[in-house]
């Protein structure tokens, strides 16, 4: 179910910290727009995706560390996802598409598929390992793969597996699929470890849409399709757009003629220091450095059977101590 594996040959440590940015001449907290970055899943071949979170402007919205927002992409022609058995620590996955199918296999022994309008979500814990594979029934693949960092007292969680089927309502003309967290009435029943929103919204062309949210939240909305105004602020796709707490409503414009879908994260400001580095989220270098050795070495992670390759070999450390990036101003 989870996330797609952070491939990238030489990954590089990341503290993820919230952090508020001032409010603007009028009062209210301003929006902070995000940028995605192109990265290749895989080989030469490899699918490319647009990661907003993490990156130096901003490394947290609530406890959500980590968004890869990819497609339609037409597998038929070889360029799908194939993402062999890797590990995670520290961390929940989440996975949610739009079109296509993905077949995926973990050392809880689950063998699931990912499809269009249903949750899959992976508690890495202390230790998980799992792989995922498009399937040969995909022709467009188009999704978002998402993790959620554990807080400190739960990030040795045992390792389980979720999965929801959220149904849609009608709010204000838009169509609101919850996820996690609480929306529009309606409250998801997956189990999360900190205070979290996560919702796909699918607004009619040139449609406004206020929304109720928890004023102790930070949020983002990432604009799937369509041109989105979020307070005012115009969001292109791929974008990523950043409210800090103190809204009690948030206030979204469809600017096209044609439907807008968007996923609306939330969560509250997550305080502790984190490492990321490649799929675990850590503590301290120490938990980083044992995680990878763990894994190199077969040990904690269990095995996934099924796939028919071999497992994903941690990338090289760097030769120097893992250093928390500096909080975003």
């Amino acid at each position: 179910m989870r996330t797609m594996s952070n491939t990238e040959a030489r990954p590089q440590e990341v503290r993820c910290t919230g952090g508020t940015a001032p409010d603007d001449a009028h009062g209210h907290p301003p929006v902070q727009i995000l940028e995605p970055r192109d990265v290749p899943l895989g080989g030469v071949r490899a699918m490319a995706v647009r990661r907003t979170l993490p990156q130096r402007a901003r490394s947290l919205i609530g406890a959500w560390c980590f968004a890869d927002h990819y497609g339609p992409t037409d597998v038929r022609a070889g360029a799908g996802m194939d993402v062999p058995p890797h590990p995670h620590i520290g961390l929940q996955t989440v996975s949610w598409l739009f079109s296509g199918e993905i077949e995926h296999r973990d050392s809880l022994g689950t063998h699931a598929f990912v499809r269009p309008g249903e949750l899959n979500l992976m508690t890495g814990g202390h230790g998980i390992c799992h792989s995922e594979v498009s399937t040969e029934r995909t022709a467009l693949l188009h999704g978002v793969q998402l993790w959620v960092a554990l807080p400190g007292d739960h990030r040795d969680a045992p390792r389980a597996f979720q999965h929801h089927v959220p149904a849609p309502v009608e709010h204000a003309g838009a169509t609101v699929r919850v996820l996690l967290g609480s929306l529009c009435g309606q409250t998801s029943p997956v189990e999360t470890f900190t205070p979290l929103l996560g919702a796909e919204l699918l607004l009619p062309a040139r449609a406004e849409l206020s929304l109720d949210v928890d004023p102790a939240f930070e949020h983002g909305v990432l604009v799937d399709s369509g041109t989105l105004g979020l307070e005012g602020t115009a969001l292109a796709p791929a974008e990523l757009g950043f409210t800090p707490p103190g809204r009690d409503r948030l206030h979204l414009t469809n600017t096209d003629d044609a439907p807008a879908r968007v996923i609306l994260l939330g969560g509250e400001p997550f305080e502790e220091d984190i490492i990321m580095w490649w799929n675990f989220v850590g503590g301290s270098h120490e938990d980083i450095v044992q995680a990878r050795e763990d894994w190199m070495a077969g040990r904690r992670f269990g095995e996934v059977t099924g796939y028919d390759g071999a497992p994903l070999p941690a990338p090289p450390l760097p030769n120097a101590t893992l250093k928390p990036r500096s909080r975003p101003s």
